[in-house]
């Protein structure tokens, strides 16, 4: 409707008046248009996916004011908002929260380089696909954290136990999101480089890395929601720090609203994460369309 009453004054415009006023009316116009469209492009991008969250905690909010949802069972946001206040302010949550992604860091960047290299090599060199892919595959049916009994006899209940869990949990889906990658790289691609002269580096730089990184890094933002579950339960076990331990002291407790706090601070961390990756695949993929911007 709107564009229709757009055309017809525009049709007006031009018999009716100068060629002058003719062109800053049309200026004005596309320039509002213009506006317009940027501002519900920002809020189709930025705004819109966050308006179901906030729903829901509203509807959450109402509920718990109401009695419908005892405190006891489920704090309302702003009794959460409270105790993560209260930690802030005695420094307690701070340290948690950087213990943990501390971990998180030092794991994701172990299992996540064993996996890419073993992805790399295994996905370029016939031989050692067939030496070593078979065994990677039959380990990776094992759920990593049915390791923890193991773990704790090898490593104990200290950090090295944490980071090899977050570790192994990281490496499969980096792994086989790399060595599918290389693989699906068009062959006829790396042919027409070779007709072009490329040395074994070029090819690998120029076609069968490029070929491979969307792959590669739909493993690293798989691998990343993997990394935080994998800490959850790592730092309920024996941990003196973190969020996991926060999480296992309030809930001995019976401090509900610290419970949630922490269930919360795993999803704003793992958002948080998912959100650097996917800046970071933008970035590296702007050369692919599909992953322009619109």
């Amino acid at each position: 409707m709107q564009s229709i009453c757009l055309h017809i004054f525009v049709d007006l415009i031009e018999t009716e008046c100068g060629d002058e006023i003719q062109k800053l009316i049309k200026k004005f116009i596309h320039t509002k248009g213009a506006e317009r469209v940027k501002k519900d492009k920002w809020y189709n991008n930025q705004l819109f996916p966050w308006l179901l969250p906030i729903v829901v905690v509203l509807l959450w909010q109402v509920l718990g004011d109401r009695g419908l949802i005892k405190s006891t069972m489920l704090p309302t946001p702003l009794e959460v908002v409270e105790a993560g206040k209260n930690l802030f302010q005695t420094g307690e949550l701070q340290k948690h929260v950087y213990i943990s992604t501390e971990r998180a860091i030092i794991g994701f960047f172990i299992g996540g380089t064993i996996g890419f290299l073993l992805g790399l090599f295994n996905g370029t060199v016939l031989f050692l696909e067939k030496l070593i892919d078979t065994s990677i595959q039959m380990i990776r049916t094992i759920p990593h954290l049915a390791l923890i009994p193991l773990v704790i006899l090898w490593f104990g209940i200290g950090e090295s136990a944490k980071i090899f869990l977050v570790a192994v949990g990281v490496m499969f889906p980096i792994y086989i999101n790399t060595f599918n990658g290389i693989k699906n790289v068009d062959y006829k691609l790396i042919e027409m480089g070779k007709v072009y002269g490329m040395s074994k580096w070029q090819l690998f730089t120029n076609i069968i890395l490029p070929g491979a990184m969307p792959n590669i890094l739909v493993g690293i933002r798989y691998a990343l929601g993997v990394t935080w579950i994998s800490l959850i339960v790592a730092e309920t076990i024996g941990a003196d720090a973190g969020i996991g331990y926060l999480a296992t002291t309030a809930r001995e407790f019976m401090q509900m609203d610290i419970v949630v706090l922490t269930i919360v601070l795993y999803a704003i961390l793992g958002k948080l994460s998912d959100f650097i990756a996917k800046v970071c695949e933008q970035r590296l993929l702007k050369w692919n369309p599909a992953y322009r911007k619109n």
